[in-house]
């Protein structure tokens, strides 16, 4: 119930400030529909499918979305530390792992939501998915929105600085969303890319969900890629709460 009602708590501060969303969905779409035009005979190539390039970028944009939005979560449990909050809360008998817990599956839902409005949107821009497929792409990215969230609690517990968090979020977004099929096909890029987005966790995410969403389903595939995602997103969690035990000694 400690989780239930501190991630109630987080989820109001969402509500309240709705404009929050729509900044958050800005850019998601301006690459929606500028990548989705700049490149939409790309899709003569092999490699692609038979849908149009729109159809291919929207998991892309919904899973850069995940990491970009995720990575911010550190912010607010620095806001909260600089508050006193923090140390408010750790004068309640709520359970310690469950005020970390929280930020992170309020992140996860906002994750979702925002996945939600973007495969929208490229529907309504011609994309054509069947419903497993979108609901495998919506958990990929909800598991990368907790890997995520988790990796910026992690960095805001040990450093406690927000630039931090912001050159981490500089560093990785880009990086890892290129180094991964989110705009090009793996048959299509270099050796060395393809090598390295084995062992990207957004490749992972893509990967678990793509056969589904071109109604080819791997089972194989999508087990061993999403098994990889849930082993990491729970190593992550149990590592934010582990740091947060360390910020506990130390008030």
């Amino acid at each position: 119930m400690t989780l239930v009602y501190l991630t109630a708590r987080r989820l109001k501060v969402f509500v309240q400030q709705p404009a929050l969303l729509l900044v958050t969905l800005v850019q998601p779409v301006i690459w929606l529909f500028l990548f989705g035009n700049l490149f939409r005979r790309i899709v003569e190539l092999p490699g692609f499918g038979s849908g149009g390039y729109i159809e291919y970028l929207v998991p892309g944009i919904v899973v850069m979305t995940a990491v970009s939005s995720s990575m911010w979560s550190g912010m607010g449990v620095l806001e909260e530390i600089d508050r006193g909050t923090m140390n408010r809360l750790l004068t309640t008998p709520a359970r310690r792992g469950a005020i970390l817990e929280a930020v992170v599956v309020e992140q996860t839902l906002s994750v979702t939501l925002q996945s939600v409005i973007i495969v929208l949107l490229g529907v309504a821009a011609g994309a054509a998915y069947p419903v497993g497929g979108v609901l495998l792409l919506v958990a990929s990215a909800a598991l990368l929105g907790v890997v995520f969230s988790a990796l910026s609690n992690i960095a805001g517990m040990l450093v406690r600085r927000r630039e931090t968090i912001i050159g981490l979020n500089t560093l990785l977004l880009l990086p890892l969303t290129f180094l991964s099929s989110s705009f090009m096909a793996p048959a299509l890029m270099p050796p060395w890319m393809r090598t390295a987005a084995r062992g990207n966790p957004v490749n992972w995410a893509l990967e678990t969900c793509r056969s589904a969403l071109a109604g080819t389903f791997d089972g194989p595939r999508t087990l061993s890629y999403g098994g990889a995602l849930v082993v990491l997103a729970a190593l992550l969690v149990w590592l934010s709460t582990r740091t947060f035990r360390s910020y506990q000694k130390s008030v």
